[in-house]
């Protein structure tokens, strides 16, 4: 069982590495002298590149700045910030959940962690506002409306997100299943009607889950369409992806932010609820019913402040204010 878990991590962390890696060996042969030491540097010392500007990584090893931007386009990235990018995606996946935390925090005061965490939500939010790709998000709202069944999938800290999203989805959509599953086969059995007329929707970051991909990759032999929600353009996922939105993630530590991956689903159910509210209405209108006749929401409920009160009943006293 252990050694299972050990080739399914390593599998995860090749299928999020291997793109930038691929390119390098893809590559290589057609680099100049100059550009195979920036790749050479790069493989031995990514750790130590993800931090350098064009200008300090050509210092390094010997070149022009303009020969290390050259070299990220030869690469095929618009220029080096979206090849740098790619290196801080891959150097996050590379690294374990000890040294992210250390990668990230580690010249944090503690102190300061709680503004520097919140902080670094906002931001993330900000640059998936300033990255997302509006067409891409109108076209997934767009092809979830026309699906038969609606999948998502969504493993270990993607988890809480496919719930949310399924739960949101089953008060518009009739059929909508989430893929519960500890192992491949279950994906499998759970999605084995999948046909051309549905839509899977596949949530992954980095650390990329294998048995999303190959959900997605098992929906896309089947003709169903693939929406994916994850970090980049770049990420494993897509490959499978009719349209990809793309949300700032940051695994810093053994506790993920998922705060702007989470904003994103929120604006997909928002949209969808926009163009379906007939039926939203029509459905709610039938769950506030339920919820009355059945008693889901009663007096055991606390609406606020003044209905809480400790177990003998007795409002809790305040405290008293000294006088100066």
């Amino acid at each position: 069982m252990k050694k299972e878990k050990e080739q399914s991590s390593s599998e995860e962390q090749k299928a999020a590495n291997e793109n930038l890696l691929i390119r390098l060996n893809q590559n290589y042969g057609k680099l100049s002298k100059g550009q195979k030491r920036l790749a050479d540097f790069i493989t031995a010392h990514y750790d130590q590149a993800v931090s350098m500007t064009a200008a300090r990584l050509g210092q390094q090893v010997g070149v022009s700045e303009s020969t290390t931007v050259r070299f990220a386009m030869q690469l095929g990235y618009a220029g080096y910030p979206e090849f740098q990018r790619a290196l801080e995606e891959m150097v996050m996946n590379r690294l374990n959940s000890v040294q992210r935390m250390q990668f990230t925090y580690g010249r944090v005061p503690q102190g300061e962690i709680l503004e520097t965490v919140l902080q670094s939500d906002i931001e993330k939010i900000k640059m998936t506002l300033e990255e997302v790709d509006r067409s891409a998000f109108e076209r997934a709202a767009d092809t979830i409306l026309s699906a038969r069944t609606i999948y998502i999938v969504g493993i270990r800290s993607c988890a809480p997100l496919a719930s949310f999203l399924a739960f949101y989805l089953h008060m518009i959509f009739p059929d909508v299943r989430q893929v519960q599953t500890n192992s491949s086969s279950e994906i499998f059995e759970q999605m084995i009607r999948i046909t051309e007329d549905d839509v899977v929707i596949g949530i992954s970051f980095p650390r990329y889950s294998m048995r999303t991909m190959k959900a997605l990759e098992f929906a896309n032999s089947r003709k169903a369409k693939v929406i994916t929600i994850t970090d980049s353009v770049h990420s494993p996922m897509n490959v499978y992806a009719a349209c990809t939105l793309i949300a700032k993630s940051d695994m810093a530590s053994i506790v993920d932010s998922l705060v702007a991956p989470l904003s994103v689903i929120n604006a997909l159910v928002v949209a969808l609820c926009m163009k379906r509210q007939a039926d939203v209405k029509k459905t709610l209108e039938s769950m506030e019913k339920l919820w009355d006749e059945y008693q889901v929401y009663s007096n055991d409920e606390i609406n606020g402040l003044d209905d809480a009160r400790p177990m003998g009943g007795k409002r809790a006293a305040l405290p008293v204010k000294e006088k100066a």
